[in-house]
């Protein structure tokens, strides 16, 4: 990390630090959509713009705002308007539904929610009223404004609460995570050091902004000083006119998105799909070794990859100069000021300033950590003599598809409710494109006919299920394998049988 970047990130809050680089580059860009560029300095003044703004309707320190908005401009110049303010924001991904986002408005206890209105054929703004949600406003292209005299002074402390992040693990419902500014800029910086950028690189965010990596990626820019392309709606080969324009050298997300763009390459062998590019990078989701073999030798640039959490946004990262064989068998190493323990048993647990500082049920916080402080992860691993992590597996019940968690049971309990549906095991299977795909073995039922996976997603989708917890595969069998003690579903046997079919 350079003097500048090493400096920035001693930063007490984010809009410190959006205030500091503002000073140091002003004219510099931070964000490209489109034909649309947001400098450093416009930021800042945009975002106060719309922090009076927001002021004028009532929020204040503290308040807690909830937003569910695409990957767009407006979006990150509104969750750093709740920054300047020191208010409590809640972001909510944008293909979550009634029953994810009913949750998360009640028990984050929000008092405004900023909705996209109708965005991809979907009614947000109607949602919202269904749900009852209070203070909901349109937040797309036409931010509130004020005039930024109005405003009381930033908040100066970075470690009190300011952030609800929803994740999904072994209970049916979301669990909200909490974060202050310190351990988002602690993430982000984890992920700036490990990938040894400079202020020539153009970055690219193709994920969704109100993804924990939204904050993780840009406080890499304002560490830095250097932009990223935001797309609103990804799909490759669309995409690949705006990387190629703007000059990305920086791509990733997941192992999905490494597996799209060596898709695209390989209709052309040996013809650069994006010139520019240097670097994949990205986590969320197993990487096959393969895989990481395959990106160096087909598309001519470097991968690192990483491990990360809502909990914990950036854990560790493999680095450009790291060993082929680390970058291609571990998940790297963890920065400067995060603990790795391997636990009794092989669980990862975690401690240092990224970590979150729980949940919002105390119950769920007091289960998370253990008696000197380290979360558990679920994680199963190991570390190398070099100091590298090998993730072995999971205890948790959750699969991870296209970086995104996704809870078993859920999926499990709304379709056990079918009379179709004698029991059902829900499962993730290794999918070379997805990470994991989600997997539904269902035992069928006396005297039905077998369910279909249309008419089990169907099903799903009129529950108000987000469209990526779907199932992609079914199965149906005569009985679900069990133990001999308390009959309880051996999903490894699902695994290791279902696991030969990988599509």
């Amino acid at each position: 990390m350079n003097a500048i970047a090493h400096s920035l990130s001693s930063a007490r809050t984010l809009w410190d630090l959006v205030a500091r680089r503002a000073e140091l580059t002003p004219d510099r860009p931070v964000l490209l959509q489109g034909d649309r560029t947001l400098t450093f300095d416009e930021l800042r003044a945009r975002a106060e713009r719309t922090a009076a703004g927001l002021y004028g309707m009532g929020v204040r320190p503290g308040t807690v705002v909830a937003w569910q908005l695409p990957t767009r401009i407006e979006t990150a110049v509104l969750s750093f308007a709740l920054a300047r303010l020191g208010a409590v924001q809640s972001p909510v991904i944008p293909f979550y539904r009634d029953r994810e986002v009913g949750f998360a408005l009640r028990e984050s206890r929000a008092e405004f929610f900023a909705v996209p209105g109708v965005w991809r054929g979907f009614d947000h703004g109607e949602m919202a009223l269904r749900l009852g949600a209070k203070g909901v406003f349109d937040a797309y292209d036409d931010l509130p404004g004020g005039d930024p005299a109005v405003l009381p002074p930033p908040p100066s402390d970075g470690t009190s609460v300011r952030w609800i992040y929803w994740t999904s693990g072994t209970t049916s419902d979301p669990k909200g995570v909490l974060h202050t500014d310190r351990s988002l800029i602690a993430g982000g910086s984890c992920l700036a050091h490990a990938l040894e950028l400079t202020a020539d690189d153009v970055g690219s965010m193709a994920f969704p902004y109100a993804h924990i990596a939204g904050p993780d990626y840009t406080v890499m820019l304002l560490l830095y000083g250097f932009p990223a392309v935001m797309f609103e709606q990804f799909a490759l080969p669309d995409a690949l006119a705006e990387y190629r324009r703007h000059g990305v050298t920086v791509a990733g997300g997941s192992t999905a998105f490494y597996s799209m763009f060596l898709a695209e390459q390989r209709k052309q062998p040996g013809v650069p799909v994006i010139p520019s590019l240097r670097l994949l990078a990205g986590g969320g989701a197993p990487k096959p070794p393969e895989l990481y073999h395959a990106v160096v030798r087909e598309l001519g640039v470097q991968l690192t990859h990483g491990y990360g959490m809502t909990e914990v946004p950036m854990i560790t990262m493999g680095a450009p100069d790291d060993t082929v064989e680390n970058l291609a068998t571990t998940e790297g190493r963890p920065p400067e000021g995060m603990e790795i323990r391997i636990a009794e048993g092989g669980e990862v647990r975690l401690r240092g300033e990224a970590v979150c500082r729980g949940y919002l049920d105390p119950a769920q916080t007091a289960e998370a950590f253990d008696e000197d402080g380290f979360l558990r992860t679920g994680d199963l691993g190991r570390l190398t003599g070099s100091g590298h992590l090998v993730l072995t597996g999971r205890l948790k019940d959750v699969i991870i598809r296209k970086g995104e968690n996704i809870s078993a049971k859920e999926v499990e309990d709304l379709l056990a409710a079918r009379p179709d549906v004698g029991d059902v095991a829900v499962i993730g299977l290794p999918d070379a494109e997805r990470g994991e795909r989600v997997c539904a073995v269902v035992e069928r039922a006396a005297g039905a006919a077998d369910p279909t996976l249309e008419a089990l997603t169907a099903y799903l989708r009129a529950a108000g299920l987000s469209v990526h917890k779907l199932p992609e595969q079914l199965e149906v069998v005569d009985a679900l394998p069990r133990n001999d003690t308390l009959r309880k579903v051996l999903k490894y046997k699902l695994r290791e049988r279902y696991s030969e079919t990988v599509k």
